[in-house]
């Protein structure tokens, strides 16, 4: 009679902490893939995120340089009124600070914002001309408001790798 060898309690423990081990071993592998894939497509969006900031840059300032090299002109406006500037702004001090002047009342930033010459005036009837340091300042502006929405768009994708399992 040939016996087969019967398992030591021992030698089945060490298969059953060898199983563990290798469980283990497989659950770090597969979290380490998905945690690459992960920071893959994050460092994917950040680079689209930057050529598309690149792309806006050399846009704005083609723009800029094209606007630059012709002379200044007039534009056409609407004389400012008290009622619309309250409307597109809401507070005086908003509108203070969108166009850089000092008023007391709205009023007095109407006064500010209309020379003498576009009182009299009617709408669609050259106001003032626009100066490049108000374009520059424009896309000065533009270009910071891009720069905080990328930051946050980078917060956000931090968060969400955060969140990963």
């Amino acid at each position: 009679m040939n016996q087969e060898p019967v398992p030591s309690a021992h030698s089945q423990r060490q298969a059953s902490l060898g199983e563990q081990v290798r469980k283990i071993a497989d659950q770090l592998k597969q979290e380490t893939n998905l945690q690459i894939k992960a920071t893959s497509r994050i460092l994917g969006a950040a680079a689209q995120i930057a050529e598309n900031q690149d792309r806006l840059i050399h846009e704005v300032v083609e723009m800029a340089e094209d606007d630059l090299a012709q002379p200044p002109q007039m534009f056409l406006t609407n004389a400012h009124t008290v009622d619309t500037l309250k409307q597109q702004f809401g507070t005086l001090s908003k509108a203070k600070a969108h166009f850089g002047l000092k008023a007391a009342s709205w009023a007095a930033l109407v006064d500010k914002l209309n020379p003498p010459s576009a009182q009299n005036s009617t709408p669609a009837q050259p106001v003032r001309p626009l100066a490049s340091d108000e374009r520059l300042e424009t896309i000065e502006h533009e270009l910071r408001l891009i720069r905080a929405e990328l930051s946050q768009v980078l917060s956000l994708l931090k968060q969400l790798t955060l969140d990963q399992p």
